[in-house]
C-alpha cells in the first residue's frame, strides 16, 4: 500500500479550516484516504471530525495511505494540503 509522510503546515495544525479543506480534498478522491500519527490509529482523512481527533498539531508528522487505482494521485493530493499553510 503506497504511503507518504508529510509534516503539518498549518499553524492550528488539522483543526477546523485546515481539517475541512483536507477531508474535503480526500473526499474527492476515487479511493479511500486515511491518515494516522506516526504509531497512531489511522483515521479517514475525508471526515473532518476524524481528522480532528487526530490531534495533529503544527509540524506533526502524519502518514498518508491508500488502496487502489489512483492511489498514489490521491495521496499526492492530499499531502500537498497538508504541507501547505492553510491558514492563511
Amino acid at each position: 500500500m503506497p504511503e507518504r509522510r508529510v509534516k503539518v503546515a498549518s499553524k492550528v495544525g488539522l483543526h477546523a479550516r485546515p481539517a475541512a479543506l483536507v477531508a474535503k480534498a480526500a473526499a474527492a478522491q476515487p479511493v479511500a484516504v486515511s491518515i494516522a500519527k506516526d504509531g497512531g490509529t489511522p483515521v479517514a482523512a475525508g471526515s473532518v471530525l476524524s481528522l480532528m481527533t487526530l490531534g495533529a498539531a503544527h509540524g506533526d508528522e502524519v502518514i498518508i495511505t491508500a488502496e487502489g487505482d489512483g492511489a498514489e494521485a490521491a495521496i499526492e493530493a492530499v499531502a500537498e494540503l497538508i504541507e501547505s499553510d492553510l491558514d492563511a
